[in-house]
């Protein structure tokens, strides 16, 4: 009987693998020897595809920015600009906190990255479309990544340990439930995130009505 063929490489089978590592390991797991030898090819075989481990994390970035819904940017779409960014940010969220590892790659930004620059560009897009002035628009797209990006960085909750000894009540008064976040850590960083979201963008929508009543400069 023939030999059972090994599966062809390819760009997506290698960030594949390495987006398995980063998930499972943090961004030090990846290098050429380790992902060559889990892809069970030749290290050099990797360069035909990516020059260098920058362009591996990159392109691992970028899979995870095609993860994010942007229908609520579709110029059909009935959603209202509010609506459309809160719905953008709980889908942007959901894509970075089920990759955590990756995020330090995708807070600097899109670079050349498609998926990337997609998001961008469905964000900005939307803001001009519904009456925000361009320069406005660039500073809301940098607002939501910071704040979307920020919030996956780390859990508040899992910061506090679960010992109830480490916070005396003579040193720390107000923590004593503190004990408490780590288990209820998705509520809490859940419940932190939609507050956050809803304050940003109503507080958005009070400079939205200045706009919108300011005349415009013929």
């Amino acid at each position: 009987m023939a030999r059972p063929r090994k599966p062809l490489l390819s760009r997506d089978r290698i960030v594949a693998t390495a987006g398995a590592l980063v998930d499972a390991e943090g961004l030090g797991a990846v290098s050429t020897r380790r992902l060559a030898a889990e892809l069970g090819v030749s290290g050099p075989s990797l360069y035909n595809h990516f020059r260098n481990k920058d362009e591996i994390l990159d392109a691992i970035a970028d899979s995870v920015s095609a993860q994010v819904d942007l229908s609520m940017f579709d110029e059909d779409d009935v959603r209202d600009w509010r609506t459309a960014l809160h719905d953008y940010a709980v889908s942007y969220r959901a894509a970075l906190t089920a990759h955590p590892h990756i995020v330090p790659v995708l807070a600097q930004g899109p670079g050349r990255r498609p998926a990337g620059l997609r998001v961008a560009d469905a964000v900005f897009g939307a803001m001009v479309r519904a009456g925000w002035p361009p320069a406005q628009a660039t500073h809301i797209g940098a607002l939501m990544r910071y704040f979307i990006t920020g919030s996956a960085l780390g859990s508040f909750a899992r910061g506090f340990v679960d010992d109830e000894t480490a916070y005396d009540p003579a040193d720390y008064p107000h923590l004593g439930q503190a004990h408490l976040l780590a288990e209820r850590q998705q509520r809490v960083d859940e419940g932190a995130f939609e507050t956050g979201l809803r304050a940003l963008i109503d507080g958005l929508g009070g400079q939205y009505e200045t706009v919108r009543a300011t005349p415009k400069s013929s």
